[in-house]
């Protein structure tokens, strides 16, 4: 849900002011939206985005057993002390990963087809697959 929510933010509100990479000179806003990010981003910000997602997926115990295993962080906002609300939250949580996968998914293909996630159909019409 936030790689969907990540795809569409600078899009509506902007970016962020000052450097992505100070020692290169890359300013945020010199950084294209969608796909086109991918390429401009340094080797080093990549390396600290995964460090970053690999301290996420490690940092908590999700061994069989375990209430994290079974989608509980202990967030009660998702989740309840009672099991029936708890496991009809946790299920719409769920969907509601699923269809912002498809969402991002879907956005990815269009961006590759038109250069916009959000279906410039100006660039329709220059796309190499028209």
């Amino acid at each position: 849900m936030l790689a969907t929510m990540g795809y569409i933010t600078p899009e509506i509100t902007g970016k962020l002011p000052g450097y992505l990479s100070p020692s290169a000179g890359l300013k945020f806003a010199d950084v294209p939206n969608g796909l086109a990010a991918i390429s401009k981003v340094p080797a080093a910000g990549w390396g600290q985005i995964l460090a970053y997602m690999a301290f996420c997926e490690v940092s908590q115990d999700q061994s069989p057993g375990t209430a994290a295993a079974a989608g509980d962080f202990g967030f009660k906002v998702l989740t309840s002390s009672d099991p029936a609300e708890k496991t009809k939250k946790l299920s719409a949580e769920l969907a509601n990963g699923r269809l912002a996968m498809m969402a991002i998914i879907g956005m990815f293909f269009q961006d590759g087809l038109t250069g916009s996630a959000w279906g410039d159909w100006a660039n329709y019409t220059a796309s190499p697959l028209r």
